[in-house]
């Protein structure tokens, strides 16, 4: 069985996204029958990390690494890879790393999945949105994307998002971003080699995220 993962981003010497985290993780442990730990001290201190959680049936271990750059990301279609349901944040994470294999070998920074019938998902580390009449649109659950932490705190910030079943060539001319629970809200520069247009409403999502 594979283990569940949550990164936790450490910021200003706390880590202000635990709350949600904990609530997706102990809903992951009873739904997949792993043990929660008893005691998860609240990740604090020190400098701005990232705190990698790793919980499976024999208990919970942690490790920390640096943040990465929050720059603009380019993204391309993967291909040969049909996005698989993860429901979980689990260790079982093949897809996404081909996703990134073959972004990379493409010179782009991540690659965004698409399910069966060719439906839009995820990409390999960042939850997807786009801007659709003002408001937040992102893929629906029904399709198997992980339910992300920082997808959680857009949905707190904006009031709810539109969940919409989109094929990638809807999102041409769109302003499209990406979040994760580590690097926020950020812009996409540019989809499968067109630039993205952006949205100073991406701006401000992105400067109110961390609570």
């Amino acid at each position: 069985m594979a283990d569940l993962i949550e990164t936790v981003r450490i910021r200003g010497g706390v880590a202000p996204l635990w709350y949600l985290h904990l609530r997706r993780l102990a809903g992951s442990c009873k739904a997949l029958g792993i043990p929660l730990p008893g005691e998860l001290p609240t990740p604090a201190g020190g400098a701005d990390r990232v705190h990698r959680l790793q919980v499976g049936p024999r208990g919970a271990t942690v490790s920390e690494r640096p943040v990465g750059p929050a720059d603009p990301v380019r993204l391309v279609t993967v291909s040969g890879v049909v996005h698989r349901p993860y429901p979980h944040k689990t260790t079982d994470r093949r897809q996404f790393t081909e996703a990134m294999d073959q972004a990379r070998a493409r010179g782009a920074d991540d690659g965004v999945l698409l399910a069966e019938g060719g439906w839009v998902a995820e990409a390999g580390i960042w939850s997807l949105f786009w801007w659709e009449g003002g408001r937040v649109s992102a893929p629906p659950f029904a399709l198997g994307v992980l339910p992300g932490v920082a997808r959680a705190r857009i949905a707190e910030q904006t009031g709810g998002l539109v969940e919409r079943r989109v094929r990638i060539d809807d999102l041409r001319g769109r302003s499209v971003f990406v979040a994760n629970a580590v690097r926020g809200v950020v812009p996409v520069a540019s989809l499968d080699g067109v630039e993205v247009p952006s949205d100073r409403a991406t701006t401000t999502l992105a400067r109110a995220f961390w609570p």
